[in-house]
């Protein structure tokens, strides 16, 4: 089995609470965490999107062993990747040794906020491996400048380092993306079993790195109603392809989410109380080659869901 972690979903609650789920995913078992970085929810009836950076400010005071990683922030275009170094350099200080940053190349709901050209696929995976080069620069120390393609970086140095400077993994939902991982980041996060995108980043130099995915769940003692609840929550699950990276508001994701029927969010999300469905869900990301998978739990039901894995789950990974 994976090692098995707590997804914070940014989209579902507020930075208080997110800070106490993280408290109690760490007194539950789990080592690992990862906490999204958006500024818009997928659809209005999850009904949050707190700052990241302060949260993780409250997380990392919270808690003691918890290792949490974003999942994932863009670095490229709604906040540039100086101020992201800076933010991530902050977090790695707070919180030694426990602290990775996950970075991709976003999705235009939240990129388009601020009336930016949103970018042919392309374009973003040249911009993120840029950005990913800014980072690493500033982390460095010292006085640096970058005048590249995308990005310019004027004389600017970092005073609050950590130790050691964040790992950095990247998502790949594609091929020539997990190239990209596997070339210049440390390790990768998917959110699909997908071997052929393991399988690339390894290849391209990612052998040995880490490989973290993401599993949606929706824990409850009524396997209908928790359907329900993942289906009335969380229907974006089911929209396939370049959709969710294209679509600019939460509107339009529930306008697509319309035509995804419940049945379908059943066949990917493990509902309801049989540890077995939990179990086979996982399994899937370890064929795959996954090592690591968060798990978010849908629904508010969070207090019998981290009961569970603590009792049915954990002891089994």
């Amino acid at each position: 089995m994976p090692a098995i972690g707590y997804a914070l979903a940014s989209e579902d609650w507020p930075g208080s609470e997110l800070v106490r789920l993280a408290r109690r995913a760490e007194e539950s078992g789990f080592e690992f965490a990862s906490i999204s970085d958006h500024f818009h929810p997928w659809i209005d009836a999850q009904g949050q999107s707190p700052f990241v950076w302060s949260v993780i400010g409250g997380i990392a005071e919270a808690t003691e062993r918890l290792r949490l990683g974003t999942g994932v922030t863009c670095p490229t275009m709604r906040i540039h990747p100086a101020i992201v170094a800076q933010a991530a350099a902050t977090c790695a200080e707070l919180m030694p040794g426990r602290f990775f940053l996950g970075v991709g190349t976003g999705e235009n709901l939240n990129e388009h906020v601020l009336g930016d050209r949103w970018p042919a696929p392309d374009e973003r995976l040249e911009m993120l491996e840029e950005s990913i080069e800014v980072m690493r620069l500033l982390w460095q120390g010292g006085e640096q400048t970058h005048r590249g393609r995308h990005y310019t970086v004027d004389h600017a140095r970092v005073y609050t380092l950590p130790e050691e400077p964040p790992a950095i993994a990247v998502a790949a939902a594609q091929p020539n993306a997990a190239e990209l991982a596997g070339r210049v980041g440390d390790a990768l996060i998917n959110t699909a079993p997908d071997p052929e995108i393991v399988e690339a980043f390894r290849g391209a130099g990612g052998g040995g790195k880490p490989c973290y995915a993401m599993i949606h769940v929706c824990f409850g003692e009524d396997e209908d109603e928790a359907l329900e609840t993942a289906h009335r929550l969380w229907p974006n699950l089911g929209i396939e392809g370049e959709l969710t990276r294209e679509l600019a508001r939460p509107a339009h994701f529930e306008d697509a989410a319309r035509m995804v029927p419940k049945e379908k969010l059943a066949e990917t999300v493990p509902c309801g109380p049989d540890p077995e469905r939990h179990l086979e869900g996982i399994r899937q990301y370890e064929e795959a080659g996954f090592d690591h998978v968060w798990v978010h739990q849908i629904g508010p039901d969070q207090e019998g869901f981290f009961d569970f894995y603590a009792r049915e789950i954990l002891p089994r990974a």
